[in-house]
């Protein structure tokens, strides 16, 4: 069986596909990741061929023309001037229009040459990777989103008429079926009582795994410290730069997505942990410039390290909310304080809350997050419904078990 993976964004997106592509190629099946540069090194060490076809692209990329679209009278809508119930809104109906509109034009042109070359006989796409839906139709074969906020958060109703006129632009037959954007379903790694999934079903879903970095330890600083107190681990993520710089480089004029500044969210936390004296903190910065002056003996700051074995022990990590790290909190019932700086990461602060495994911090003030952090600390509940997530997550089966389902599934 052949199999082609497209993987777009940051590299979380690959990260979660990972343990999929190893299964399928320890299994003797042909694995081809289409990608970016930037995102190839993540599949550098496995057993799959990788084809940098596509460019860093995001759906910055495209934002300018679409919120020009959104102009009215007045002139393009002032996000400054919105709530961030209204921001959010806007920017939801912005890029679902530019991912199923031009980003999934550009993806198709991209990747079918790609895929007609490599004849797959199944597609495992990025969850922002709407052109290869047509290119599965085009070469009449199944294709399923692997695990990402993106793929939780599409609405298939709003998805659904820009996709039809990408398919009559192609010759394709239209849909009035808005879930054949996910015809055999798709893949997810956490159970159906803990989806994060807005508007579609669970279809296949397997246990998340932990070791996704081969040989990865952690330093043996962490190892000495102390253990008689609380400890948590923060980390403010990888996307957020390099979101905001394509946003710049792709068209200067053009409103940027609106984000918080990572260097100004990195500093009110490094306040906010500062305040956790009776904690032992670990920070990591993904590489971001930290003033150290002043920072407390209890806080430690590093560039990055393996969150997921690090979860393992804290009892609280702060996190910016994206979909990695929502699941390998739940793999290791951690709770959590979600700090969201965008895209999915409000909705997934919002339904972290609503189940019960942490808290949505909606004060971003120093004071607000030490805050929020205190109370998840002390709630003995929301300890427990992360210890019953976990069950939930080891009673799905590993992933290994996708393969024989991913092989009926191609015929």
């Amino acid at each position: 069986m052949r199999v082609l993976f497209t993987t777009l964004g940051s590299p979380s997106h690959g990260r979660a596909q990972l343990p999929l592509a190893r299964a399928l190629a320890a299994a003797g099946h042909e694995v081809l990741v289409a990608t970016t540069p930037v995102l190839a090194p993540v599949f550098a060490s496995d057993d799959v061929r990788v084809a940098t076809c596509l460019d860093d692209l995001s759906p910055a990329t495209f934002l300018g023309p679409a919120m020009a679209e959104e102009a009215g009278p007045a002139g393009p809508p002032d996000m400054a001037r919105m709530d961030d119930t209204e921001r959010q809104a806007l920017l939801l109906r912005v890029v679902t229009k530019v991912l199923s509109g031009p980003m999934a034009t550009t993806l198709l042109d991209a990747l079918l040459p790609v895929a007609r070359d490599f004849r797959p006989d199944l597609i495992l796409r990025d969850g922002m990777d709407l052109g290869s839906c047509l290119i599965a139709e085009i070469l009449g074969i199944p294709q399923l989103p692997t695990p990402s906020g993106s793929s939780n958060t599409f609405n298939p109703e709003k998805v659904l008429p820009h996709l039809n006129a990408l398919r009559r632009q192609r010759g394709l037959s239209a849909s009035q079926d808005p879930l054949s954007v996910v015809p055999h379903g798709r893949i997810d790694y956490v159970p159906p009582a803990f989806s994060f999934a807005q508007h579609l079903p669970t279809s296949w879903a397997y246990r998340q795994t932990v070791d996704v970095d081969r040989g990865a330890v952690l330093p043996r600083w962490v190892a000495e410290l102390p253990t008689d107190r609380p400890l948590v681990f923060a980390a403010i993520g990888t996307a957020i730069p390099m979101l905001r710089d394509k946003a710049r480089e792709a068209d200067a004029s053009a409103p940027a997505m609106p984000m918080p500044d990572p260097v100004d969210t990195l500093r009110t936390m490094v306040q906010a942990l500062s305040r956790l004296e009776e904690c032992t903190v670990v920070l990591a910065t993904g590489g971001i410039p930290v003033d150290t002056d002043g920072v407390p003996p209890h806080v430690h700051l590093t560039d990055r390290l393996p969150q997921p074995l690090l979860l393992e022990s804290v009892d609280l990590f702060l996190t910016h909310g994206g979909f990695n790290s929502i699941r390998e909190s739940l793999r290791t019932a951690t709770p959590m304080a979600v700090l969201p700086q965008f895209g999915d990461q409000p909705g997934n602060a919002q339904r972290v809350e609503e189940l019960g495994l942490g808290k949505h911090i909606t004060d971003t003030t120093a004071d607000g997050i030490v805050a929020s952090c205190r109370e998840v600390l002390a709630d003995e509940g929301c300890r427990a419904v992360a210890r019953r997530a976990r069950l939930e997550m080891l009673a799905l089966p590993e992933i290994d078990s996708a393969v024989p389902d991913l092989e009926k599934l191609a015929g």
